[in-house]
């Protein structure tokens, strides 16, 4: 017999999340669903800042910001612009004011996993696709052959979502520049001198379509991403099997560059990790269909250069939450409600992403960034 759930949620993170506790805390249920085996099964990311507007306010709205502030990293709002000869063009200390405070991934994804009634997240439950049944009711298959079907399925799956193809046809896009994320560890006691380059926040070291961006996370190591203006199939002539060979190569685009920031690789502990940058089309939207929709970056994947991605997808997750409950018994309404404010919303964001995006890897850079902060004050 298929199991029915009367609303679906595919993906156990942010926005999932505070999806599933928005209704929980107004008295509606949910199942999610996520293809990691165990909670623990990898590891969650570095640093984010919460947003007082759209990460705060869906904190609030899941009834979770003092707990939240609880686990916030102090001084982790400081930043610091650098260019290739590591020379500091500008510097910010962080005032405290809680503005965009920082918090590791996996604290915030910890915090709303354990506000969750036990058994609410099925684990180990991979999609791999979806077809409609008709009414607004959509079947959804795993990959272990069992299927179930739902009244309300909402896809929070990420960039590359299979609940998308359900609405849109779009697919993400690269955007001409790819990090590589590199470790040092324990970085104080072991790499004392990257540690004070980098500084207690974030971290911009640019030059001419190139850079490092940096910063603690919450176990003490810098995190930090090498970043490169490239063709799309530059990360295919790496062999990331071969650690030392990944960091020559590397190092070969950094030629001439200060030798601390040059250290950030080669000094890098354990493997290197490519991450190419997409992004779905600025102005992403579908037209309404009947029991399904979408949130975070499955609705708005864009770069990470506006600092939204994690905020929105939980703003997205609230708001949902408020208009289902707010709706019971006209999820269409409650929809309708919903994407009349995400559209514009994740617009705004994705434009805004995209120019931080350009403005970092000018054959200038970093003055264009420099300017940016300098017509801020």
């Amino acid at each position: 017999m298929t199991t029915h759930h009367p609303i679906a949620i595919i993906g156990a993170g942010l926005g999932g999340l505070t999806l599933a506790r928005v209704l929980h805390v107004n008295g509606v249920e949910a199942a999610v669903f996520d293809l990691d085996t165990s909670p623990n099964a990898r590891t969650q990311g570095g640093m984010l800042d919460i947003h007082v507007e759209s990460g705060q306010a869906a904190l609030r709205a899941a009834g979770l910001h003092d707990e939240f502030r609880a686990i916030v990293h102090p001084g982790g709002e400081a930043l610091r612009i650098l260019d290739r000869h590591a020379v500091v063009h500008h510097e910010e200390s962080d005032d405290g004011d809680g503005g965009r405070p920082e918090v590791a991934r996996g604290d915030l994804r910890d915090l709303l996993l354990g506000s969750l009634p036990e058994g609410t997240v099925r684990w180990g439950a991979k999609v791999t696709g979806a077809h409609r049944l008709g009414g607004g009711r959509h079947e959804v298959v795993l990959a272990d052959g069992t299927a179930f079907t739902t009244d309300l399925l909402i896809g929070a799956d990420g960039a590359w979502s299979k609940v998308r193809p359900l609405v849109s046809a779009a697919e993400p896009a690269y955007e001409g520049v790819s990090f590589v994320e590199v470790h040092l560890n324990d970085a104080e006691r072991r790499h004392p001198a990257s540690a004070a380059l980098v500084g207690g926040g974030m971290f911009f070291a640019l030059g001419a379509g190139k850079g490092f961006l940096a910063h603690y996370d919450a176990a003490g190591s810098l995190h930090v991403y090498v970043a490169l203006k490239t063709a799309e199939n530059w990360i295919a002539t790496l062999d990331f099997g071969d650690t030392a060979a990944a960091k020559t190569a590397l190092l070969d685009h950094f030629e001439g560059w200060d030798a601390g920031l040059r250290a950030l690789i080669t000094d890098a502990d354990g493997e290197l990790t490519p991450r190419p940058i997409h992004a779905l089309p600025i102005g992403h939207r579908w037209d309404r269909v009947p029991g399904v929709t979408l949130l975070g970056d499955a609705a708005h994947l864009m770069s990470p250069f506006a600092g939204e991605g994690a905020n929105l997808a939980m703003l997205d997750g609230a708001e949902l939450g408020l208009a289902l409950a707010a709706n019971p018994g006209d999820v269409e309404a409650a929809l309708g409600t919903y994407e009349a404010a995400l559209f514009p919303r994740s617009a705004a964001a994705a434009a805004e992403s995209a120019e931080s995006l350009a403005l970092c890897f000018t054959e200038d850079s970093p003055k264009p960034l420099l300017d940016q902060f300098a017509s801020y004050r």
